[in-house]
């Protein structure tokens, strides 16, 4: 069956599916859609409006929205949901309890807890493919990583955070969103274009939040576990996490974790096997090297004095492992009988992939006017890299075979504080200081007699920032947001092996600043609708690997290199049209300067390669529209939705013709809930991606994939108000889809869940 007939196929009977049943539940639709415009779905007061200034007590815009949305969170089942409010990078509220944290969102989306559950996206990739403007790209055979993109910008320029503090690998930013995991999280929050000053260095496109839990009960808890079943009947992974805290006067305590084991997915049935050089390298079933084994423990203690001040210990953990997928159309080492060995594929495992954070905020209340925040945090981060001879991975004495270790480590903290100059007006100042280091050692061929590891290099750098933010209440239903800021990079060491040697020398030390500034106006024009406006220009600064990386001799380092700059442009609206319908549409426009860009240099490695440099010499443009809707159909039957169309540019000073890459066009997420009968939900859902291109680092080839519908489907039954069980089916149709060209995604899988609560 072609896409266009399945495309075809899976609208007409999703259509038929949601407005033909006379029942989908009340609480039905996912939390996916704007913050700005929350769900009427769920609760028919003004819920909606609750991008509301964070310290505005005007309550005459809309009603306080605290107590509605924990109710939300709650969902009648005596689910343990609250959202750690200390930890959010904006909070909504109509009174001064959590007016602390950042200025007005201008575009914000947020995946719920039980969105989590109920569509069965257990890790941060999954998970983020409901959000519009969000796209997941595998990178396939370059690091086996999973990488979102928010309108365009990558995770460099639109950094991810735990509880409103940064995840940063200091060398390479080298982030796999596939090893964090989802269902012990409070939500989601994804910002988009707009991030505010006061919220640190790095927010050049946007910014992803993950918000842990905070008790609200004497004693609550929660279990789920998981199975996935591919489509030949087999487990392809189990997944469990819980949750247990307690909330008392004065004090609280929060335990959650989460743990996930495959031995791969199951690729999809219509997958024919290639023949190259000689060897097929992946000949259907379970996938090859796909397996994973992730785990996660996060830690709070919390003391609140009083009704307005707060002070959180906070110590998270998760230790990963993965394996590096061949592509099914490149020749392997050991397999393959012909072919050039320099086209062979990498043959990487990756036994420890580890994140321990340990970090402290407070909230303290100066009178009823001002408030002071304070965060403090170290981090640090262990990656090891096995690369083998062949793909049996138990020998590693050929010249590209190695033993990469890195321990990074960071730590800071940030100081913020607020207060009302006059009623009508909100002045913030914030500081930020972080220090990173890496340190790195190669051990080249190490089962070969006499073989020395190299010795350690390191890279130290500090990164400051000085923000101020201003909102002005220019009438009851006019908001004013400016913002400043000033960021400073300050390398203080950059070590490096000289080729031939055990010696090591430095890179030039080098330093970078940047002025950055933004200005939104937000209209309320009904107590559940606004028209918002924002121009921001933010940088950020390059990484080590940006710099310095020789990407194994192909590339030449740039210590000079400067900070990039985008200046993100957006008109917004949304609101209740009707009692039952929310609708909601965003422009936007970004446009990069000094981009960060590959140039080839004309001359050639050993291998015949030709070299290349990192320049600040690129500019590039995207410019799109978010569409969203939610509709009661009926009492009980609800749909929804989101539709992201994206065009970007880029101008390369090569000439060549650059391709947009790992960014499709068009992006759709459409759903429904069907309450059936008593206490059984139906929720079908569909995504759907445009074709894309994709490209390595430094290559010229761009490889295209197809465009591509998947159905999905879940069935959830309410045993009683504390426990449930749920399953469904994922890509329904069983589509063979890419989204990394050489690299088929996950056919057919079934799952099964239950989740019990007190």
């Amino acid at each position: 069956m072609t896409l266009h007939c399945r495309k075809k196929l899976f609208l007409a009977t999703f259509s038929s599916f949601v407005l033909l049943h006379p029942a989908i539940a009340q609480n039905a639709s996912p939390t996916t859609t704007e913050e700005n415009s929350s769900n009427p779905i769920n609760n028919k007061t003004s819920n909606t409006q609750q991008n509301t200034n964070s310290d505005n007590q005007k309550n005459t815009k809309t009603p306080d929205t605290t107590k509605s949305a924990k109710a939300a969170s709650d969902n009648g089942s005596g689910a343990a949901s609250g959202a750690y409010e200390l930890g959010k990078v904006v909070v909504f509220a109509n009174n001064r309890e959590w007016g602390q944290t950042a200025g007005e969102t201008i575009s914000q989306s947020t995946v719920s807890s039980e969105d989590i559950r109920v569509y069965n996206r257990n890790s941060l990739d999954d998970a983020l493919k409901i959000v519009p403007g969000v796209t997941i790209q595998n990178t396939g055979a370059m690091r086996n990583e999973q990488k979102y993109y928010i309108r365009g910008f990558d995770m460099d320029q639109a950094p991810l955070l735990i509880d409103g503090i940064q995840v940063y690998l200091p060398y390479d930013n080298g982030l796999d969103t596939g090893r964090f995991l989802t269902p012990d999280l409070a939500e989601i929050q994804v910002q988009k274009g707009y991030v505010s000053v006061l919220n640190g260095p790095g927010g050049m496109g946007g910014e992803v939040n993950l918000v842990t839990r905070k008790p609200t009960k004497a004693l609550e808890g929660e279990l789920r576990p998981t199975i996935d079943i591919g489509n030949t009947g087999s487990r392809s992974a189990y997944l469990t996490s819980g949750y247990v805290g307690t909330k008392q006067d004065g004090y609280y305590l929060m335990a959650s974790g989460a743990y996930r084991d495959s031995d791969g997915f199951f690729m999809s049935r219509h997958y024919n096997p290639l023949e190259v050089a000689g060897a097929v390298i992946e000949d259907g079933g379970r996938r090859d090297n796909s397996g994973v084994r992730d785990w996660r423990g996060n830690f709070k203690v919390g003391f609140t004095p009083n009704e307005t001040d707060e002070y959180t210990i906070n110590y998270t953990k998760q230790e990963g492992r993965k394996d590096l997928i061949y592509a099914v159309d490149k020749p392997v080492d050991g397999l393959s009988t012909g072919g050039k060995p320099s086209d062979n594929q990498r043959n990487w495992k990756w036994p420890d992939w580890n994140v321990e954070t340990v970090s402290g905020a407070t909230h303290t209340e100066i009178g009823s006017q001002s408030y002071v925040n304070t965060r403090l945090y170290y981090a640090a981060f262990d990656n090891t890299i096995d690369s083998y001879d062949d793909y049996h991975f138990d020998t590693q004495m050929k010249p590209k075979s190695f033993t990469s270790t890195y321990h990074d480590k960071g730590w800071g903290g940030s100081i913020e504080g607020g207060t009302e100059l006059i009623p009508m007006n909100t002045l913030k100042a914030a500081l930020h200081y972080r220090r990173d280091e890496h340190q790195e050692y190669n051990f080249k061929r190490p089962d070969l007699k006499n073989a020395i590891a190299d010795p350690i290099t390191e890279d130290h750098e500090d990164i400051m920032s000085a923000a101020l933010e201003n909102t002005f209440h220019a009438t009851d239903t006019l908001d004013l947001v400016g913002g400043v800021s000033y960021d400073y990079r300050d390398l203080k060491r950059a070590d490096y092996v000289v080729s031939g040697t055990r010696n090591i020398d430095q890179y030039k030390l080098t330093n970078d600043d940047a002025v950055n500034w933004q200005f939104a106006a937000i209209n309320h024009i009904t107590p559940t609708g606004e028209i918002h406006a924002s121009v921001s220009s933010r940088t950020r600064f390059p990484t080590l690997k940006d710099r310095f990386s020789a990407r194994f001799g192909s590339a030449v380092p740039n210590p000079n290199l400067k900070a990039e700059r985008a200046t993100n442009y957006e008109i917004g609206w949304s609101d209740l049209v009707t009692a039952d319908l929310k609708l909601g549409a965003a422009l936007f426009y970004n446009d990069i300067d000094d981009m960060i860009d590959g140039v080839y240099l004309g001359i050639y490695n050993d291998d015949g390669k030709e070299m290349a440099q990192n320049r600040n010499v690129g500019s590039a443009n995207y410019k799109g529209v978010e569409l969203n809707f939610e509709w009661q159909a009926t009492e009980s039957a609800a749909i929804g939705g989101n539709y992201t169309f994206m065009h970007g540019h880029i101008d390369s000073p090569s000439g060549d013709d650059i391709k947009v890459t790992n960014k499709p066009e068009n992006k759709a997420f459409i759903y429904g809930k069907m309450r059936v009968i008593e206490k059984l939900n139906i929720i079908p859902s569909l995504e759907y991606n445009s074709s894309r291109y994709n490209q390595g680092a430094f290559q010229k080839e761009y490889r295209k994939t197809d465009a591509f519908v998947l159905g999905n489907i879940s069935v959830e039954y309410e045993i009683n108000k504390n426990s449930s069980i749920t399953g469904g089916v994922r890509n329904i149709s069983d589509e063979n889809y890419q989204v990394q060209a050489g690299f088929p995604e996950a056919g057919r899988t079934y799952f099964i869940s239950g989740r019990v609560t007190f």
